[in-house]
């Protein structure tokens, strides 16, 4: 049912129900209709009328419609060749962006990797995804174990926290058996909103992609919030973030104002354990940070960083990848300004969709539309021993 369609029929039931209670107001004072009453009655009727005419003729076109797709379907020319054309993502957002739609859930699917890949447009999950991983690394599935899950109820993810370990034995000697030992982190799920208002004019405007605009704006702010939660989170209401969730690696010495040493850095990727450096560890820390890390140099005078020699490759200190993230803290005395370790250990949790609503009403005095975007996600870090952090010591 159309939109149009739907408001007439709204607009007819809102008429009848008026009039009918002139009608029984009339009757429970035991009189007829005023001259005044009995004007407004039959404007009301004429309304109903009019209205009803109009919403006949909408379902009757509507009706033409259906029957006309279904004899072309099975047009004998193409039943052997039937072609069917999917609603994309952009026309579902041009339908909530026209009001045709008051709100939509946009679903994860997955990328196309086909050799079409280049003609099949993307969908706006793809979009939201790839302005949620501009500002921060905690939902890239390159830096974190990322898992989608459909519904948003409590989830245990077992964890090793110890192994099995194995003895050198004699010829028929009887084998000990030692069961590894496992814990769990319970995933959870929290609600990130946000509301952007949009003038009227960009959306009517047929030149602007409305799938990149809105993406671009509303990933960007949720992004921004999401991964401020999987870094710094408390863990309680919250995701617990990584830095909150890191294990204690490395505390600096005194008269630095907590920005680490080349020693320290040191110290820090040597306080992890060597299985999960083979799996892949990371510097993790904000810019300015980075900045400062830049500037140290070895005894030999050599820099600890060094930016990447090639396009796609990433920069390293003491030989290890460093990845920026702007939700770090700062160095500072007591404060846990760089992380190293495993970091495919964390794990971030994404529930079903991504749901768009739009509101016309709120922003009726400036002719605005508010798009309000809402997703939900959790975190934690499967074991602390994987990721370690460096605190800056005292002044």
């Amino acid at each position: 049912m159309s939109a149009y369609l739907a408001r007439q029929i709204e607009a007819r039931q809102e008429a009848w129900h008026a009039a009918k209670s002139l009608l029984d107001r009339a009757a429970s004072e035991s009189r007829d209709l005023s001259g005044e009453e009995e004007q407004s009655y039959q404007r009301m009727m004429e309304d109903i009328d009019k209205r009803g005419q109009v919403i006949a003729d909408l379902q009757a076109a509507e009706a033409r419609e259906a029957d006309i797709a279904a004899s072309v379907i099975t047009a004998p020319e193409v039943r052997g060749n039937r072609i069917e054309v999917a609603r994309t993502d952009a026309d579902i957002v041009r339908s909530l962006a026209a009001g045709e739609m008051r709100s939509y859930t946009f679903e994860r699917r997955d990328l196309n990797t086909t050799d079409d890949s280049s003609i099949v447009p993307q969908s706006f999950y793809d979009v939201i995804q790839e302005n949620l991983v501009t500002v921060g690394p905690m939902v890239d599935g390159n830096y974190v174990t990322l898992l989608n899950t459909a519904s948003g109820e409590d989830i245990k993810v077992p964890v090793e926290s110890t192994r099995p370990a194995a003895t050198a034995i004699a010829e028929a000697t009887q084998i000990t058996a030692l069961d590894p030992t496992f814990s769990s982190i319970t995933l959870k799920s929290q609600k990130v909103a946000v509301l952007t208002v949009v003038s009227r004019e960009i959306l009517t405007d047929s030149g602007i992609d409305l799938v990149a605009f809105l993406g671009r704006s509303l990933g960007t702010s949720l992004g921004i919030k999401a991964n401020g939660l999987l870094t710094t989170g408390t863990g309680t209401v919250q995701p617990n973030g990584i830095v909150t969730a890191s294990g204690s690696g490395v505390t600096g010495g005194t008269g630095v104002s907590g920005v680490p040493t080349a020693d320290n850095l040191i110290d820090l990727v040597h306080s992890v354990d060597s299985a999960y450096i083979r799996r892949g560890a990371r510097f993790m820390a904000r810019r300015t940070t980075i900045g400062a890390i830049r500037k140290l140099k070895d005894t030999a005078g050599n820099y600890l960083f060094v930016p990447a020699a090639t396009v796609g490759s990433p920069d390293t200190l003491l030989g290890f990848e460093i990845v920026e993230n702007p939700d770090v803290a700062a160095t500072g005395t007591s404060v846990k300004s760089v992380l190293f370790g495993w970091t495919g250990s964390y794990h971030t949790r994404m529930v079903g969709g991504l749901e768009i609503a739009r509101s016309d009403d709120a922003y009726f005095d400036t002719d605005e539309v508010g798009f309000r975007a809402t997703m939900r996600i959790w975190g934690d870090l499967g074991q602390s021993a994987a990721v370690k952090h460096f605190v800056g010591g005292t002044a």
